[in-house]
């Protein structure tokens, strides 16, 4: 078996066509602002990715998931990042359906079949905060609730066709407020979509500025959770969280591997260099595939999440050695070219980017190994 012949195996098996796509286009084409790389995910069904199969999704393992992104960033690492964030927004709702009647399995059976994109309005950006923390304002009125507030950056500002974002909500006893994740309509008044992102490097990911100026959402669009303002979403948030850790992962890796691919087809480079090349990046990719492994096995628990961490960071690390390798055995004149080695070698950097940080985790993790509940900083 070829190197990520198993990854696009997933892929073709999952989204047929879109692979096949993909490869037709310039890598620094699928990367531009207007790339084609998110119209061409949406076409092949890609956001019904981790919808059931009963709601018309694909019903993708997690291991399957995993493959899919590290085939999506070994093509174009723009797309793989913000797809990533679709499928984190997916992964929150379908772990908020716990009976799998309401209102909240009918939004994703809508997503799954009409192949609708969803950004991530959530809070996942914001130190100190869970994944569900408030992000915006809401006022409640008659017709439903007033939303305003800004998300920077939010990939797929420009394609989606729904933002989520989590507010509070008066109790349907009207007893205090409670969670609820909203669905805002892309087409909704007030919402409007800004320019943020001024680098060059993964500006195919559309993540420049939305900003909601008083919105009305209707009450079918809101998904309760049934959780006290101030409380603690242990099982959701962690949900979210693992699937979000695991993908991103997933995702950089593959763009990681575009970089190995090229100098296991270069037969100018020695066998023994490549092959140490290839146990890095298979090595890397093993550790990813436990972790999906045990999603797949059961509901994500904190030891999942601390795992999910302790993969994301490993796999940092093993990125630090193998980019600057593989960018010098492929040589200067490559280098010189080309934008594309360059590129994708920066692409990778942005894996130590995403929150929660190595750095902010130091002490919650220290603590988690003491035996203190796990809090992601």
């Amino acid at each position: 078996m070829r190197f990520l012949d198993r990854e696009r195996a997933a892929l073709t098996k999952l989204l047929p066509g879109l692979d096949d796509s993909l490869r037709a286009e310039p890598l620094m084409t699928l990367e531009g602002a207007r790339g084609p790389g998110i119209g061409l995910f949406r076409e092949s069904g890609g956001p019904g990715l981790l919808a059931p199969t009963s709601l018309q999704g694909k019903g993708a393992s997690a291991l399957d998931a995993v493959r899919v992104q590290r085939a999506l960033g070994s093509r174009s690492p723009s797309l793989a990042v913000a797809t990533t964030m679709h499928h984190f927004s997916m992964a929150t709702l379908v772990g908020l359906c716990d009976t799998g009647e309401g209102l909240e399995w009918m939004l994703v059976q809508a997503v799954a079949a009409e192949n609708r994109l969803m950004a991530s309005g959530f809070a996942e950006g914001r130190s100190g905060t869970g994944i569900l923390s408030p992000s915006m304002s809401a006022t409640p009125t008659a017709d439903g609730l007033r939303i305003s507030g800004v998300k920077r950056p939010c990939s797929l500002a420009r394609s989606m066709d729904l933002l989520t974002a989590s507010v509070l909500v008066p109790c349907a006893d009207g007893e205090g407020t409670e969670l609820a994740v909203a669905l805002i309509p892309a087409e909704s008044e007030g919402v409007s979509v800004s320019g943020f992102w001024s680098s060059s490097f993964l500006a195919g990911a559309e993540s420049d500025q939305v900003t909601l100026d008083n919105v009305l959402v209707p009450p079918e669009l809101m998904v309760r959770t049934a959780c006290p303002a101030g409380a603690r979403l242990d099982e959701v948030q962690t949900i979210g969280l693992v699937w979000f850790e695991l993908l991103m992962t997933g995702s950089y890796l593959g763009a990681a591997s575009a970089l190995v691919e090229r100098v296991l087809l270069n037969d100018r480079v020695p066998d023994a260099e490549r092959i140490g090349l290839l146990v890095a990046a298979e090595g890397a990719m093993a550790a990813v595939e436990g972790l999906a492994r045990r999603v797949d096995d059961g509901t994500p628990d904190e030891s999942t999440l601390a795992d999910s961490l302790y993969v994301r960071y490993s796999v940092q690390d093993a990125l630090a050695r193998i980019v600057p390798r593989a960018v010098e055995l492929l040589g200067g004149l490559n280098f010189m070219t080309s934008d594309e080695v360059g590129y994708l070698a920066a692409c990778t950097n942005g894996l130590a980017l995403h929150p929660p940080s190595r750095s902010r985790m130091t002490q919650p993790l220290s603590a988690y190994l003491g035996d203190a509940p796990l809090t992601v900083a």
